[in-house]
């Protein structure tokens, strides 16, 4: 069985009239559900507000307070994520879906969708990215607590960096955290060189590609084919936790990595069919997307793909196979550095 998450709230995690997020985009993503007829293959959950005490598993209690306060008010957090008034209500609806997601996985529901998920700028004491709580984390250290999940797999293919999943992970060898982003030195965060891999117990267990502007939808294809298979048979997750961010799509004004809307399709079938093999659980978080018309397209695709349909939208591709001899060699760096911890032959 599948389920999605959704509430009215969700429209109201808005940062602003001239704000790059797109406060509506949960509403859409839904009314494409209802389009296509796929929301009949979900069943619909209303998402909780996440507690204080789950919140405070992956953040401190000063940030957290903080949110709490500013959102009274309203205020600025960061240069780049505002703290509107009532935020704190808002994050924690979002947070508290990916918790309801999370449990429902333990009531024999194969796939969750958060369309407000995978806020993973979020660090333990910092805002960044648009993002207050790192629901990611937050629901790992959900289930950790109450299910006694012992092996979590982050897939975050979000154009940008998950730098506040990175840190809070960057010792532990629970979770496998791997992230495919546009390089650090052409985009934000700046992070997420391919040479940091994790300290201490969590060595070898944080993995980032960073791939070139203009990497084009085959290259793509190829960097997920080559590393993301074999790093889940060897892992065997208890859970997969997708973050579906659709923002390196060659329509995105914030980033430049140029993959068509059929890109997504291959993607969530594949990731769909790794759970299948390996967790029979899969939490699937809409992440960023900052083109309205694109961003629906591509969770449209996303959607396609879990559902394993047989066909998806398809668009005219405009870079498939620019970079591919860079990627490779990208792919075999990345490789040599996981050498010690991973096998790839």
């Amino acid at each position: 069985m599948n389920g999605i998450v959704y509430h009215p709230d969700y429209d109201k995690y808005d940062l602003g009239t001239n704000h790059p997020l797109i406060g509506n985009k949960p509403k859409k993503t839904m009314e494409m559900l209802k389009r296509t007829s796929m929301i009949s293959s979900f069943t619909e959950f209303t998402p909780t507000l996440a507690e204080k005490e789950d919140l405070l598993r992956s953040h401190g209690k000063d940030y957290v307070e903080k949110i709490e306060r500013l959102s009274k008010t309203g205020g600025m957090l960061t240069f780049d994520t505002p703290a509107p008034k009532g935020i704190y209500k808002y994050a924690r609806r979002a947070t508290g879906g990916t918790l309801v997601c999370g449990s429902k996985l333990f009531e024999n529901y194969s796939i969750m969708v958060n369309p407000l998920g995978g806020f993973h700028h979020a660090s333990k004491n910092h805002s960044s990215g648009f993002c207050f709580f790192n629901d990611i984390s937050v629901v790992i250290e959900y289930l950790r607590t109450y299910y006694q999940l012992k092996k979590f797999m982050v897939i975050d293919l979000d154009v940008h960096h998950g730098n506040g999943t990175m840190d809070i992970y960057y010792n532990d060898s629970t979770v496998l955290d791997i992230s495919f982003h546009q390089d650090g030195e052409t985009l934000y965060p700046g992070t997420g060189s391919l040479k940091k891999i994790g300290a201490g117990k969590g060595e070898g267990y944080t993995i980032n590609l960073p791939l070139p502007p203009h990497t084009g939808s085959d290259a793509y294809i190829t960097a997920f084919d080559r590393i993301i298979p074999s790093l889940t048979h060897q892992f065997t997750p208890e859970i997969i936790i997708y973050q579906a961010g659709v923002d390196a799509h060659h329509a995105d004004p914030l980033a430049d990595l140029d993959v068509s809307v059929q890109t997504y399709y291959r993607l969530a079938k594949a990731i769909h069919s790794l759970s299948e093999r390996y967790s029979q659980k899969l939490l699937v978080l809409l992440g960023g997307g900052y083109n309205s018309d694109a961003c629906i397209s591509a969770y449209e695709n996303v959607f396609h793909g879990l559902l394993h349909h047989e066909k998806c939208r398809v668009e005219k591709d405009p870079n498939h196979a620019k970079n591919l001899d860079i990627v490779d060699t990208r792919i075999s760096n990345l490789q040599k550095v996981l050498k010690p911890y991973w096998n790839f032959s």
